[in-house]
């Protein structure tokens, strides 16, 4: 999953008993198994986890900064200074973040490097949302941007999906969405005349990402213009897609499994609209869209985008929890006062289990074609997964995609190569 969502916690009022307790949850995230220099490089970085925590808790009884609040009003207030102007959070909202900040702030068990990021991402997702509906009512033309025939990937977390919208980003016939639009939006209104600072921004986001937990661009590598996924996006829309992988949420998680998410997808057409209104109102070519949380909503994106074509990942259930889990908890490690596995497996397999059914309810009720890709087919013959996938849905695959599929290949290789050098 190729997130900027980092991070995550556990529950409330357990502290680590020591440094040392810290560093062994921190390996254990990592991995079972791992070299001895990972093992080295691992504790150095749960030792500089420490030492930013200690200096947070300093600087608090300092008074040097305040502690940040976890509390809706206060992250409005300051979202609100910081857009101008006074449009309406959509419908719903604003219940939404008094819900999931009420359980950050009594349940989630944060050390104080996780509170400030949850304040950080929490106010930059409320600032950029009421920035967006400003940018809309300004706009009223972006509605009738189009959005047409996209390609939809739906499949688990750790299914394969990364790779397949990445494959497909090779053709020149699509669209994406890009890491730095996901996450960073809008330019910074500074910028906003001169020259588009989203694509720095992001460098810099995920300079401090590989600063703070370097295993997760092991697990998911990408850089700030890279064909990515549309999960920043949920952070917007006060959506659990990148939260609840950070953070121990489950009350929030359940809230949002229970409502009409129609809504909320209506509210994503339009961020896609968005960005295409960005790049100059180029020539309609499909979307191609990606992120987990499409399985759990499947029934209402087809709802919202009815000419969608799907393309289904497959992966043996076992294999997609044990790398859910490991991901899981090698984010939460970073923000969390103590990484619960056994937690985390139970409820990634209690959220598999209702991804799939609700998979199998949509599809079962859905005339769409639909190009179902195995995680081990694409392992063992990338070309061919790819060629029967364009077949399916009736689309050209031409020897330009072809050879451009082949070059990102090559590029995943040497990348792997050099990591375990």
């Amino acid at each position: 999953m190729a997130s900027f969502a980092v991070y995550g916690a556990p529950k409330v009022g357990e502290a680590l008993a020591s440094a040392a307790a810290f560093r062994r949850s921190r390996r254990m995230a990592t991995s079972t198994f791992i070299k001895s220099d990972e093992r080295k490089a691992s504790g150095r970085e749960s030792r500089r986890l420490a030492r930013v925590n200690s200096a947070l808790r300093q600087i608090w009884r300092m008074r040097i900064a305040e502690r940040p609040a976890l509390c809706a009003s206060v992250i409005v207030g300051k979202a609100r200074a910081a857009a101008g102007g006074s449009p309406a959070f959509p419908d719903g909202w604003e219940e939404r973040l008094e819900l999931l900040t009420s359980e950050l702030d009594a349940h989630a068990g944060l050390t104080p490097l996780g509170r400030t990021i949850a304040h950080g991402q929490l106010v930059a997702a409320a600032t950029n949302m009421l920035r967006i509906m400003q940018l809309w009512e300004h706009h009223p033309e972006i509605v009738d941007v189009a959005v047409e025939r996209p390609i939809v990937i739906v499949g688990q977390m750790r299914s394969g999906t990364t790779r397949v919208q990445r494959l497909l980003a090779c053709d020149d016939d699509f669209r994406c969405t890009r890491f730095y639009e996901s996450w960073v939006p809008l330019q910074s209104k500074a910028c906003s005349n001169l020259i588009d600072d989203r694509p720095w921004r992001a460098r810099a986001a995920l300079a401090a990402v590989r600063l703070l937990n370097p295993d997760f661009h092991r697990l998911h590598p990408t850089h700030a213009s890279a064909p990515d996924e549309e999960i920043g996006l949920f952070n917007l829309l006060m959506m659990p897609a990148a939260f609840e992988v950070q953070w121990r949420i489950p009350l929030f998680a359940r809230h949002c499994e229970a409502i009409d998410t129609v809504p909320i997808y209506r509210l994503l057409r339009r961020l896609l609209q968005t960005f295409a209104w960005q790049r100059g109102g180029a020539a309609a070519r499909p979307w191609i869209m990606k992120v987990p949380q499409y399985a759990q909503d499947l029934a209402s994106l087809l709802t919202v985008f009815p000419d969608a074509r799907i393309v289904r990942t497959t992966r043996p259930q076992d294999a997609i929890l044990a790398s859910t889990v490991k991901l899981v908890a090698n984010q939460m490690s970073v923000q969390s006062e103590k990484v619960d596995f056994a937690w985390i497996e139970g409820e990634w397999r209690r959220k598999l289990a209702l991804r799939e059914a609700r998979i199998a309810a949509a599809l079962a009720r859905n005339s769409r074609p639909v190009a179902v890709v195995d995680f081990g087919a694409v392992d063992t013959d990338w070309l061919n997964a790819i060629t029967v996938l364009y077949q399916r849905l009736d689309m050209p695959l031409s020897a330009a995609t072809i050879a451009r599929m082949q070059a990102f290949q090559n590029r995943q290789a040497n990348n792997r190569s050099r990591a375990e050098a």
